[in-house]
């Protein structure tokens, strides 16, 4: 009979038991709208592999991974093809994770899916406000004629919360109608102390990995020159740490793009750190 030990096929540091568990991982495993690189629908199970040589320690929240007692679900099951059957099995599910009381870690995967994570959040808090790392504005009302894209998915958003309810950090690229609603509502904030106006608020954190470098995230759609550094993000973060984060999720990697392994890597760090900001 087999003894083992074998490797867990979850994320390192993953709680066995659900019922104990304060926050679920779910992969989100779709790209079918990506408009430019795909491949994101393979970032959950390239993550969890690439996770097996990572520290279960954050150094920048003193916390073990352990500690943060977070479930490993697995990936949705989706159809290809069908963004609209696709959101209504993620809402679904993430309608579980919060009718069980605890919070959710998206890991995808394109933005749009963060739409879903965001309506199913709403059933359960008022006051909420959407805090989006991303290279991009995401603020298209269509494109090609599709309603349904990871580049729309800030403006489907916006249609739900209002502009006042969302803050983008890192973006440098975008259509000119897309910056003229960032300028309009004052979305973008270069400023830490700028988010000080939603530390009253229930918040969902969406980050979108091309909000950093390319030089170091290079596996991702659409990479963008001039993005932050990895310690400029985690200063955000960090600012964050007393901010009421009912949610999360780290979309768009797409890590057969970048061979090295390098952004796989990095995203595998931010879950943790994620993880521990949870």
């Amino acid at each position: 009979m087999l003894k083992g030990p074998f490797l867990s096929k979850d994320f390192i540091g993953a709680n066995s038991d659900y019922e104990t568990s304060k926050i679920v991982m779910l992969g989100m495993p779709y790209d079918c709208t990506c408009s430019n690189r795909a491949g994101t629908r393979f970032a959950p199970q390239a993550a969890r592999l690439e996770s097996i040589g990572i520290e279960t320690y954050s150094v920048y929240f003193d916390k073990e991974m352990e500690d943060c007692l977070f479930y490993d679900a697995g990936d949705l099951e989706y159809p290809f093809g069908n963004a609209k059957r696709v959101l209504e099995i993620t809402e679904n599910n993430v309608d579980c994770i919060y009718n069980d009381n605890k919070k959710l870690l998206g890991v995808g995967g394109e933005h749009l899916l963060t739409l879903a994570s965001v309506k199913s959040v709403l059933k359960k808090y008022d006051n909420l406000a959407v805090i989006q790392f991303d290279a991009h504005t995401d603020l298209r009302s269509q494109y090609l004629g599709e309603t349904l894209t990871h580049s729309g998915v800030m403006y489907q958003i916006a249609e739900l919360i209002g502009y006042e309810n969302i803050a983008q950090i890192g973006l440098r690229s975008g259509e000119k109608q897309e910056f003229e609603i960032v300028k309009k509502y004052q979305t973008l904030k270069t400023k830490k102390s700028e988010l000080d106006k939603f530390k009253n608020k229930n918040i969902f954190l969406t980050i979108d990995l091309d909000v950093l470098d390319p030089s170091l995230m290079s596996g991702v759609g659409t990479p963008e020159a001039g993005g932050l550094s990895y310690c400029e993000l985690m200063d955000w973060l960090l600012y964050l740490k007393d901010f009421n984060i009912i949610g999360a999720d780290i979309m768009e990697l797409a890590p057969d793009i970048d061979p090295t392994k390098t952004s796989t890597a990095t995203a595998c760090k931010l879950i943790r750190e994620v993880l521990a900001l949870l």
